[in-house]
């Protein structure tokens, strides 16, 4: 279905990933703490004007033009979100900090930290998980301790500056985020929103579907958290929305569905409005790989039906058909590490990512007829991996090296198994002068 046209190595373990909503990028996060947005190949490769950085794809034609690079996090990049408008990008680390940047230049317009967890000590750091730019106003960010907190970005609270000058970096500042929610006891893996009622003035989503450890939640944005699913005795850890499914009379579907990725390669479908268990299940990985990220694929690429692109723990990206509800094809993005990262930019062409390595994968045109397994991807002799300048983005003591890269390399394995932890504290900062 898909035939890679790009590989990208990456200079440390991909950590967060990232699509922007029009533009043919994606932003990546690294175990490193740094923050890149890469430029992916134009149509047909006739992108006219010259990259600030280029790296040539695997088969020779495509190229990655890296728009900006800079070591964003002490600690490591957990997770990226763009805004609804792509103009600013938002990140978050195991330093403790959240922060946003203009999203075409990289530099930093307000940043704040993240508060401790309540069973930690006073300087801990509730890591965060998912970030998620619920509307233009609202943005969520989720953790380790399974806090849910929502920034009001019009907080109307004026900008603190060391200087004077427009070069000046904001600080962060103490400021309360307008909620704080506990929909799980465990760690939040992942985050989706559901589509505006019919009823809505603004458009915008309201209201959002949570994963922690073995429970699904439906939280409002009005009226918190409203229901908790029961114990699933499998940890959930990703999940997407579709809608315009065939809607049966019989069972009373509405034609929408919720689709929730586990630990034992298997995805349930949970109906809308019943959200308290699942209704249908659909094995993907008979080893019982874990299902680590999932992306919904646009309508009509290969045929009719909705179909899900899903990233497993061995590595492989399988396809699966809604309706039918089983495998209809697989491919390889690394044999020995994770897919962590799926998406569809405004091309239509997949991004993958895991490991060390980004992929740009394109839908096959049908005279090629090649079998997806047997596809081999070489990596382009002469990649400039270890010769990129690292930028500083102008946050006092950002700029060096990465101490604890293997460390948290291990704990991002470890967020495939259930761990018990307390329900953090309240948070305490919000951001100043974001609008």
């Amino acid at each position: 279905m898909f035939d890679t046209i790009c590989t990208l190595p990456l200079t440390s373990d991909l950590f967060a990933q990232v699509v922007h909503p029009t533009e043919p990028i994606v932003a990546v996060g690294l175990s490193s703490g740094h923050v890149a947005t890469l430029k992916l190949p134009a149509a047909n490769d006739d992108e006219a004007g010259p990259p600030q950085k280029k790296r040539r794809g695997s088969d020779g034609t495509g190229v990655i033009d890296t728009a900006w690079r800079t070591r964003r996090h002490k600690g490591s990049c957990r997770c990226l979100a763009y805004s609804l408008d792509g103009r600013q990008l938002y990140s978050a680390g195991t330093d403790g900090i959240l922060k946003a940047a203009d999203a075409e230049t990289g530099r930093v317009s307000g940043k704040v930290a993240i508060p401790s967890p309540a069973s930690g000590s006073g300087d801990g750091v509730d890591a965060p998980t998912v970030l998620h730019a619920l509307s233009p106003q609202t943005l969520l960010l989720a953790a380790d301790s399974g806090a849910l907190r929502l920034y009001d970005l019009r907080d109307p609270a004026p900008s603190i500056t060391a200087g004077g000058g427009p070069t000046t970096k904001t600080a962060f500042t103490n400021i309360k985020p307008a909620q704080t929610h506990y929909p799980h006891t465990d760690y939040i893996s992942s985050l989706t929103p559901l589509p505006p009622s019919s009823s809505s003035t603004s458009g915008y989503s309201k209201q959002w579907l949570t994963a922690g450890g073995t429970t699904l939640a439906l939280t409002d944005l009005r009226r918190g958290v409203l229901v908790k699913s029961e114990d699933q005795e499998e940890l959930l850890l990703s999940s997407i929305y579709v809608t315009d499914l065939p809607a049966k009379k019989s069972s009373g579907s509405s034609g929408e569905k919720a689709l929730v990725g586990s630990s034992d390669g298997v995805i349930t479908l949970w109906e809308k409005g019943m959200w308290d268990d699942q209704d249908e299940r659909i094995t993907v990985s008979k080893e019982k790989e874990t299902l680590d990220c999932m992306a919904l694929i646009p309508d009509g690429m290969g045929g009719p039906g909705k179909k899900v692109a899903v990233g497993l723990g061995d590595g492989q990206v399988r396809i699966v058909r809604l309706g039918q509800n089983r495998v209809v094809g697989e491919l390889m993005h690394d044999e020995l590490e994770g897919v962590v990262g799926l998406g569809f930019d405004v091309g239509g062409r997949m991004i993958s990512g895991g490991g060390q390595v980004i992929k740009v994968w394109e839908e096959r045109r049908e005279e090629e007829g090649a079998d997806e397994s047997e596809e081999k991807e070489v990596v382009a002799a002469g990649s400039d991996q270890d010769s990129e300048q690292d930028e500083d983005d102008g946050d006092e003591g950002e700029q060096g090296g990465s101490s604890g890269e293997e460390v948290e390399k291990t704990k991002k394995r470890r967020k495939k198994r259930k761990r018990s932890k307390g329900p953090a504290a309240a948070a305490s900062f919000s951001f100043a002068g974001l609008d």
